[in-house]
């Protein structure tokens, strides 16, 4: 992608080869799993592998995966807002909006693991107060919220600027701002005071209510014992900053890559050394958990524990979660200041595959279990449609990000760029 010059000291968006390429590539994504979705809509879950024994499958893990990559790119971004931690100020907007897209595409996941979907909107019209469910439904629209205003208050002095522009990008900044171009110190200083705000109140919102209570979800569950842990939502919890960190190193690094910006290799280094903590306390947590199953003996979560470690599980959580996932990240990421940005990119992106696993180890294997004796196994293939259409989701996901990266001043490095700052 190209940069031009359309204002007074503003970069413009030009279509050169790189940019009409991604997008050409995300909407044929896009089509295809708009293909899929249809054959959902109208085939119903019949299209699916999904049965009465194993009723969730890979939609679900998506789900609690963008969950967590939301839950995650917003507490990281908390760190700069609400803690003043400004080494990472280059990343907050953009980890708002990866944030804001990781929701919205959870949302969409979840929806077509509906067997009505036509009556999502009963989750909201109706509710139990004592129901996990029907409070996280809640909280997710409250976070939703939140993340636009916070948004919205990170990027109004950049749209300001924008303003005067004679481009898409102007009109859309002329637009959002109506009635609120102050500039004024005191508008500046407000601005933040929002900002700091918002972010202290979605700190417990992100933590108890979207992803703490995602992971609750699956913990108040009885019948599975695997699932049935205190630490189930801190898990979910702290693979949430993991996974959050991790996706919001790649994007940074990709985008920049594509649009020809010097990266700041002191951000992604410091960013790979929150990783490596996070990674470090998530794989404690997990040994623990895993330790005190086993200990516990009980049949269900020890044949469970079984086909994770030794049986049909096996070569996925050895191979991806741990090796792919745990180890190489953390060797490459233990060399600190030696790491280039390939070797960072790299690690973050072995990262997010770990945690995808994970996803995966949560889900699928409790529910391939036998829940009374006599009972068959249950066997679960995604089909095509459940491919294709979660590619597709998360190529519209992509496409949002693209979009919203090149039309919205979310990018530091380009305010850096034009004040002769390249970090």
């Amino acid at each position: 992608m190209s940069v031009a010059k359309t204002g007074p000291g503003s970069p413009g968006i030009t279509l050169g080869s790189d940019f009409r390429s991604t997008y050409a590539t995300l909407l044929i994504l896009m089509a295809a799993g708009a293909y899929a979705i249809g054959a959902r809509v109208l085939g119903g879950l019949n299209v699916t592998g999904l049965t009465s024994i194993t009723p969730w499958g890979v939609w679900v893990v998506f789900y609690i995966f963008f969950v967590g990559l939301s839950a995650g790119a917003f507490l990281l971004s908390t760190l700069i807002y609400v803690f003043g931690m400004h080494r990472f100020e280059k990343i907050g907007k953009e980890a708002l909006l990866v944030s804001l897209i990781s929701m919205v595409v959870a949302l969409c996941f979840i929806l077509l693991d509906l067997g009505r979907m036509d009556r999502f909107i009963y989750a909201l019209w109706f509710g139990n107060a004592t129901s996990v469910l029907a409070w996280e439904v809640r909280f997710y629209m409250l976070y939703i919220l939140l993340l636009a205003v916070e948004l919205f208050y990170a990027m109004r002095p950049d749209l300001v600027r924008l303003r005067g522009e004679a481009s898409l990008r102007g009109r859309l900044a002329a637009a959002l701002t109506r009635n609120r171009d102050n500039l004024s110190p005191a508008a500046l200083e407000r601005d933040h005071r929002v900002m700091r705000v918002l972010g202290a109140l979605g700190i417990p919102l992100a933590i108890l209510g979207v992803h703490g209570g995602t992971g609750t979800l699956f913990a108040v569950v009885k019948a599975q014992p695997y699932w049935n842990s205190a630490l189930f939502p801190v898990l979910f919890v702290v693979s949430a900053l993991v996974s959050g960190t991790a996706l919001l190193m790649v994007l940074h690094i990709f985008r920049c890559r594509r649009q020809g910006r010097k990266l700041d290799l002191d951000l992604l280094r410091g960013m790979g050394a929150l990783l490596l903590g996070f990674l470090a306390l998530d794989l404690m947590l997990e040994f623990y958990e895993y330790l005190i199953g086993a200990y516990r003996l009980e049949a269900a979560e020890w044949a469970t524990l079984t086909s994770i470690f030794a049986g049909r599980y096996a070569w996925s959580f050895w191979l991806i979660q741990i090796g792919l996932g745990a180890i190489i990240p953390v060797i490459i990421l233990a060399r600190g200041s030696r790491n280039s940005a390939g070797n960072l990119f790299l690690a973050a992106l072995l990262v997010l595959a770990g945690i995808m696993a994970v996803r995966f180890h949560i889900v699928l294997p409790p529910l391939a279990l036998p829940q009374l004796p006599g009972l068959p196994w249950g066997h679960y293939g995604p089909t095509w449609v459940e491919w294709v259409s979660s590619l597709g989701l998360m190529a519209m996901g992509m496409l949002l990000y693209v979009a919203g990266t090149n039309f919205l001043p979310v990018d530091g490095t380009a305010e850096d760029e034009r004040s002769g700052n390249n970090g």
